[in-house]
């Protein structure tokens, strides 16, 4: 469980992002993601042969044995979340946030405290689910007005419980489409 607090913390840093996009645009963000992206598959390679200070070491702490290139699904989902939805920042913004905390909080509650498991799905807990929901969207209210983040973490929930590929891509996607498509109904 330790090893997992370490990921989930080092997932949720990427709140980096979403301060930078108050000061830079979106598409020096999405450079600087794709360079951190470059840096870090680096650092992955070289780590397999040399011990590079500080980074091996958290490596040693945080890299699961089945899952070794989620980052880069990470980085890729806010990659083209920013790409897409830059003509609305509060929206890719609330659907990175959703992405980084809602997701990294249900991980770490469901696999401590998950005892329900959804409909349909093995290795997912309603306990997990419910504070994805509520972390998310008590998040993404920071950026947008109550039914388009409540619609937004709705579905980037369901899309974290049921998405049968790597969740760092879809969820912010379909949180951010389905909270467009909220503030543009309203």
């Amino acid at each position: 469980m330790k090893k997992e607090l370490w990921r989930q913390l080092i997932h949720a840093s990427g709140v980096f992002i979403v301060v930078l996009s108050y000061f830079l645009p979106p598409n020096l963000l999405i450079i600087l993601c794709i360079a951190i992206l470059g840096f870090v598959e680096m650092v992955f390679r070289l780590d397999r042969h040399y011990n590079i200070p500080l980074f091996s070491a958290i490596l040693r702490v945080t890299k699961r044995e089945h899952d070794e290139r989620g980052f880069v699904f990470f980085f890729i989902g806010i990659i083209i979340t920013l790409y897409f939805f830059q003509f609305n920042m509060a929206i890719a913004n609330a659907a990175i946030l959703i992405l980084l905390f809602g997701d990294s909080a249900s991980t770490l509650i469901g696999k401590r405290f998950g005892k329900n498991k959804l409909p349909f799905q093995s290795h997912k807990t309603l306990e997990g689910s419910l504070t994805f929901l509520v972390v998310g969207f008590m998040v993404s209210l920071t950026q947008l007005s109550v039914i388009p983040a409540f619609v937004g973490v709705m579905a980037g929930t369901l899309t974290e419980a049921y998405i049968p590929v790597d969740d760092n891509v879809p969820i912010p996607l379909v949180s951010a489409f389905v909270m467009s498509l909220a503030i543009y109904i309203l």
